[in-house]
């Protein structure tokens, strides 16, 4: 049973050493402010919008679009109705967008859905007929300032901005509770302070923009693994540009309500993780050791499988005990240590939570008590990464869409209806 014992604590040693940076960036939003640069540029804007039957949701981000404070003829949104069989071109027409329809089974996933609407507009539009290019989802939601606080951070120089993800159904239940803390919380410890520190950011799926430039370099969208946002966060940081981060501009994206669907979604992530970390991982690893890259060793953390460690020390502990029965030994150290080592899980995602929570109380959008009662349940639904990141090494996974059905406009967001 000692073996058990040092096994553990290597696990929490190996874990430390791995992620005690991240105590770093708890620190740093307090410690370091942003200078605020004026005399920005206005640029001329394409804003891109991947929908797949999203008939219930697409017609309010429209809206939330045309309601921008930016100037209004400098934005021209594009919708690609990937392989729908609803109204949602129709919708998006009426609201304004110019869409484009997109019939091709076969080829499935956001990503062939950007590189067929990006050749489409550059058919039918002269090359540099746009500076930058936005990206969300048809369930999202956009504040009034967030094109011109983008807008300020990309005329400071980077090609690719990313900005503050919030949640527009956060008290429906504990997973959209969980998932939304935990998008607040990438935003505002982990991408805030990479962007204060000078690191290089990760976008997230939605919400972020690029310059025409990358675009021409890219010459198309050839992003597709199951997360074609972190393939396309690592193709940067690879390439040593930087990924900047917006405090200021923020949006609301809705998170999947049954854990059927949950579990779907997060388990497209994982592995897409995986197939990036397989396609980048060790030109990271290799930049991080030799030219001392920390934006590349950060990437490497982030796409490292952390919850197979926790279970891999789950399950020496467990089959400890099962040898300890069989072998008519003491199993109580043995079930002491796996309680010990989920009780330290729960209370270490519990921390996070709660230090979420409060600091950025006012922008969950929920009653106290809900904000509250989360904080408990967010430690149990990032312990189902443990299944769920298990599963996604094993299984044939493909994308499938994840049902929209949240119709609130902005205004019931803000009101927490």
């Amino acid at each position: 049973m000692e073996f058990i014992r040092y096994f553990n604590i290597a696990v929490s040693v190996i874990f430390a050493l791995c992620y005690a940076y991240q105590v770093v960036y708890i620190l740093v939003p307090f410690l370091i402010k942003e200078k605020i640069q004026k005399g920005e540029k206005l640029h001329r804007y394409a804003v891109l919008i991947c929908a797949r039957n999203e008939e219930a949701v697409i017609a309010n981000l429209i809206d939330s679009i045309k309601k921008q404070t930016y100037p209004g003829s400098l934005v021209t949104t594009f919708v690609v109705a990937d392989n729908c069989t609803d109204s949602t071109a129709a919708i998006a027409r009426r609201a304004g967008a110019l869409v484009y329809e997109r019939h091709d089974r076969s080829h499935t996933g956001k990503g062939r859905a950007m590189d067929f609407l990006l050749r489409s507009i550059d058919g039918d539009y002269s090359a540099g007929s746009f500076d930058g290019y936005f990206v969300f989802d048809a369930d999202n939601l956009l504040r009034e300032n967030y094109i011109a606080e983008m807008n300020r951070v990309f005329s400071t120089g980077y090609d690719v901005v990313t900005s503050f993800r919030n949640s527009k159904n956060y008290g429906d239940n504990w997973l959209t509770a969980g998932c939304g803390l935990w998008f607040m919380r990438e935003s505002f410890f982990l991408n805030q302070s990479r962007h204060l520190l000078g690191l290089s950011c990760h976008v997230s799926g939605t919400g972020y923009m690029f310059s025409d430039k990358i675009y021409r370099e890219l010459g198309g969208w050839p992003f597709h693994l199951l997360t074609e946002d972190i393939e396309f966060s690592a193709w940067n940081i690879t390439a040593g540009r930087k990924i900047g981060y917006c405090a200021t501009a923020q949006f609301f994206d809705e998170q999947p309500l049954a854990l059927s669907q949950s579990v779907k979604q997060r388990v497209r992530w994982a592995k897409g993780n995986y197939q990036v970390f397989d396609k980048y991982g060790s030109l990271l690893i290799k930049k991080a050791v030799k030219e001392g890259s920390l934006s590349c060793a950060d990437m490497v953390m982030n796409l490292a499988p952390v919850v197979l460690l926790t279970l891999a020390s789950v399950m020496v502990n467990v089959s400890a005990c099962v040898w300890a029965i069989l072998a008519g030994r003491d199993t109580l150290p043995v079930a002491l240590g796996i309680i010990s080592t989920f009780r330290s899980v729960y209370w270490m995602f519990f921390a996070m939570g709660g230090l979420t929570t409060f600091t950025l109380w006012e922008h969950i959008h929920t009653t106290a008590i809900r904000k509250l009662a989360y904080i408990f349940t967010f430690p149990l639904f990032m312990m189902t990464y443990i299944p769920i990141s298990v599963a996604a090494l094993f299984m044939e996974v493909t994308w499938q869409p994840i049902i929209h059905s949240d119709s609130r406009n902005l205004t019931a967001v803000r009101n927490g209806r």
